[in-house]
């Protein structure tokens, strides 16, 4: 019973491959970050031409 269990345990593996390599994700992350930093810094001043 246990070696049943076992070998079905072992073939019942999911692999989930990701839609990209994984230094795509933190190259992606570094980019999305950097552009909301432009758009914080080209606000920084306004609250004083107001």
């Amino acid at each position: 019973m246990l070696t049943t269990v076992l070998a079905a345990a072992e073939e019942s593996e999911v692999v989930n491959h990701l839609p990209m390599p994984p230094i795509a994700f933190g190259i992606t992350a570094f980019v999305v970050l950097t552009a909301l930093l432009v758009v914080t810094y080209a606000f920084r001043s306004v609250w004083t031409r107001h």
